[in-house]
C-alpha cells in the first residue's frame, strides 16, 4: 500500500562515504543491485531501488550481523540527513527517539512506533509498503542506529534489554556483543527494547538554538505531506499494525495522527467512510495476507488480526469471503496450515 503521491526515497548520500570507509566501492554495490551508476549521485531512489541497494551491500560484506555492526559504528554523524541530525541534538534520549519516530514518516519506507510500559520501552519497526518487507540487514542497521543515537547522545555504552528479529541475521553472538542483550530470532516483529530509566539521559549534544531552527522546518514538511495523503488509508495502516495488540480505538489512532477524536471522524467522512468500515477493512486485507502464509495456522491468523477467539474470526470471514478460511485458503492456494490447533513457536538463540 502506498501513501505517497510518489514512490520516492530520500537516500542519504553519507550512506556511500561510509560504504567508502568500510572498503567497499560504492559502484560494486551499483552493479550488484543490478541499477545504473547514476543511482551514486541520485538524491532520490525507488523503494525497489532502495532495498535492491541494501541487499546488494548485504551480499558485498557477507554476514548480515557484521554489516550491521561495521555501518553502525563508522556512520559519521555529520553525515545524517536533517531529520535524523535534529535528533542527535535533543535534549535527551526519549525527546531524541520521539522526533526520530516523528520524522521518519519524512523518510519512507521504514516506520517506528515507540511504547513505555514499566521498566521497559520497545521500538517497533514496521513498513508503509506491506507487500514489500525490506532486507534483513536494512532491519538490523535500523535498530541498530537507535541503540547508537542513545549512546552518542548521550555519550554512555548503553545496552538493550532484548532484540528481535523476525529472519536469520547471521552471526548472532556478534550482535549480542554489539546490542549488550539477548538477541532472538523467528520473533513476530522486528523490536528493540530499551531500559526506560535510559531514556531520562540527557544528551551531551544537545544544541536547542538549533534544534529552533530545524523543528519548524520539519513539522512544516510533515504536515504538507499528511495533507498530499488519504486520511483513510493511513487510518488503515495504523489499524493493521495495531491488529495484534487488539482492537484498535479511534481514541489511540486520532492521537498517533495528531487529531483529536471529532477531526478524524470528520475527515473520514469526508472521504465517505467511518472507523468501524475501515477496522473491518484492514481485518478482512490482512486475513487474505496472513492465510497466504501456509505456516500460519487459523488460530495465529485469528490472533494476529485481533480476534480473541477462532470462532469469531471464522463467523467474520464467511461474511467477507462467503467460505470458511481453511477453504479459502485451500481455494486459492491448494494448500491449509499443517495443524490448525499447533501454534509455531519462533527459535531461539541462547
Amino acid at each position: 500500500m502506498k501513501y505517497h503521491t510518489s514512490d520516492r526515497i530520500k537516500f542519504p548520500p553519507g550512506f556511500w562515504a561510509g560504504l567508502r570507509q568500510l572498503g567497499i566501492a560504492p559502484h560494486d554495490v551499483a552493479r550488484k543491485a543490478q541499477l545504473p551508476l547514476t543511482i551514486i549521485t541520485e538524491p532520490l531512489v525507488t523503494t525497489a531501488q532502495y532495498f535492491a541497494i541494501w541487499q546488494a551491500y548485504s551480499d558485498l560484506i557477507g554476514d548480515t550481523a557484521n554489516g550491521i555492526i561495521k555501518l553502525a559504528t563508522v556512520y559519521e554523524t555529520a553525515k545524517y540527513p536533517p531529520t535524523v541530525l535534529a535528533t542527535y541534538h535533543a535534549r535527551d534520549y526519549r525527546d531524541a527517539l520521539n522526533r526520530m519516530a516523528r520524522y521518519k514518516k519524512l523518510c519512507p519506507p521504514e516506520s517506528l512506533r515507540i511504547t513505555e510500559e514499566g521498566e521497559q520501552s520497545t521500538i517497533e519497526l514496521d513498513w508503509l509498503y506491506n507487500e514489500q518487507p525490506g532486507p534483513p540487514l536494512l532491519v538490523g542497521i535500523t535498530l541498530a542506529f537507535l541503540l547508537e543515537l542513545g549512546r552518542r547522545g548521550t555519550g554512555q555504552p548503553l545496552t538493550a534489554r532484548f532484540v528481535e528479529f523476525s529472519h536469520a541475521m547471521g552471526d548472532v553472538q556478534a550482535l549480542e556483543a554489539y546490542f549488550g542483550c539477548r538477541i532472538k530470532i523467528g520473533a513476530t516483529c522486528n523490536r528493540l527494547t530499551l531500559h526506560r530509566r535510559d531514556l531520562d539521559r540527557p544528551f551531551v549534544s544537545y544544541n536547542e538554538e538549533l534544534l529552533e531552527i530545524l523543528t519548524p522546518v520539519l513539522d512544516q514538511s510533515l504536515v504538507d505531506q499528511q495533507r498530499s495523503r488519504s486520511i483513510s488509508d493511513m487510518v488503515k495502516w495504523i489499524m493493521k499494525r495495531s491488529l495484534t495488540g487488539g482492537r484498535p480505538d479511534i481514541q489511540a489512532v486520532a492521537k498517533e495522527l495528531s487529531l483529536s477524536d471529532r477531526t478524524l471522524q470528520r475527515r473520514l467522512t469526508e472521504e465517505n467512510t467511518s472507523f468501524k468500515n475501515l477496522l473491518t477493512q484492514a481485518r478482512h486485507e490482512q486475513a487474505r495476507e496472513y492465510l497466504a502464509d501456509p505456516s500460519l495456522d487459523i488460530k495465529e491468523v485469528a490472533f494476529l488480526i485481533g480476534y480473541e477467539d477462532q470462532n469469531s474470526f471464522y463467523r467474520a470471514f464467511r461474511l467477507w469471503e462467503g467460505v470458511t478460511p481453511s477453504n479459502w485458503r485451500t481455494e486459492h492456494f491448494g494448500t491449509n496450515s499443517k495443524s490448525e490447533g499447533r501454534h509455531r513457536m519462533p527459535a531461539f538463540h541462547e
